[in-house]
């Protein structure tokens, strides 16, 4: 979807609160985006206005009661947009941006049900046993943006293997989601959450949690961190194929975002007790060479070779 087509001054208005929304509030997200096409970055930002506010809700201070009614009054809010019923002068922006982004490109909404349902596993305290586990909330949380993502971004005419596109889009989902589990290990546990499976944690000595800047007596902290870095990156192996089925630009957004969350498993697997000491984060320089370098597409053609590799 090249071509402009006419946007009213309402709409305008709208997506400008979006990518307001999304400057300020994720910068990391905000690195990749920049580098679409106009109204591809407007449907992102969007598509991230609305999953914020989902976020925002089960990050809120309410109690649980009063957190399921405004999630279920969200997905009600969904379902108008799915059924096209949101006027232009709606007094809800982020509505309005994510209805004129319904009707230009072929988002698959269910998936923002998919996201409604992780974070109410969130404000339900719900804790995971095992990988398997933890990737449905994953799944739910990052893995349904992804396909969404895939949505605006589209594929590239005459790609091969562009049937898969949808699966390599949530696996990478999964590789960023793991990656943030990691870095906010710390900030969740004082929060009253843990995402890590409990299989892994007992298998490191690590059942007790995080609440403090030092592991538990007798953790191999750091085994628990290099065997969840070494998931994390064949996540991102598998997601990576994406990367030679987009267009340049698209690719180059992928890339960058992807890029700076594998920095952040870097830094994470040099010092894994980083994380209890406070949050894991790049300097703005490294983000735009990350960015750089999606753009250039150095990334997605070392991907592709690494790709093509693997398939010999």
């Amino acid at each position: 979807m090249e071509g402009r087509t006419h946007m009213s001054a309402p709409v305008q208005a709208a997506y400008s609160y979006c990518e307001a929304v999304t400057g300020q509030q994720a910068r990391n997200f905000a690195y990749g985006i920049r580098l679409l096409p106009t109204e591809k970055r407007q449907a992102m930002s969007a598509l991230y206005a609305f999953s914020r506010r989902v976020d925002d809700i089960g990050d809120g201070r309410l109690g649980t009661a009063a957190k399921e009614e405004r999630l279920d009054d969200t997905r009600q809010l969904l379902d108008r947009i799915r059924k096209d019923a949101v006027d232009e002068d709606d007094t809800d922006p982020v509505a309005v941006a994510l209805c004129d982004t319904a009707r230009r490109f072929p988002l698959p909404l269910g998936a923002l049900d998919e996201l409604i349902d992780g974070v109410l596993m969130d404000v339900r305290g719900e804790t995971y046993e095992t990988w398997d586990d933890l990737k449905v909330y994953c799944r739910c949380v990052a893995g349904a943006i992804g396909r969404l993502s895939l949505a605006i971004f589209g594929t590239t005419n005459g790609a091969r293997g562009t049937e898969r596109a949808s699966e390599y889009a949530d696996t990478l989902g999964l590789a960023l989601q793991l990656t943030n589990i990691l870095r906010d290990v710390r900030e969740d546990a004082t929060s009253g959450r843990t995402y890590l499976p409990a299989d892994d944690l007992a298998k490191f000595g690590c059942t007790d949690g995080f609440r403090t800047a030092t592991p538990p007596a007798g953790a191999d902290f750091p085994g628990l961190v290099h065997f969840e870095v070494r998931r994390a990156r064949a996540l991102f192996a598998e997601g990576y194929r994406l990367l030679p089925l987009l267009d340049r630009r698209s690719g180059a957004c992928v890339a960058a975002m992807a890029g700076i969350y594998r920095r952040l498993l870097d830094r994470i697997e040099r010092d894994p007790q980083a994380v209890l000491r406070g949050r894991v984060s790049l300097p703005g320089r490294e983000k735009a060479y990350v960015a750089v370098r999606g753009l250039s597409g150095l990334d997605a053609r070392t991907m592709s070779r690494q790709t093509l590799r693997r398939r010999a």
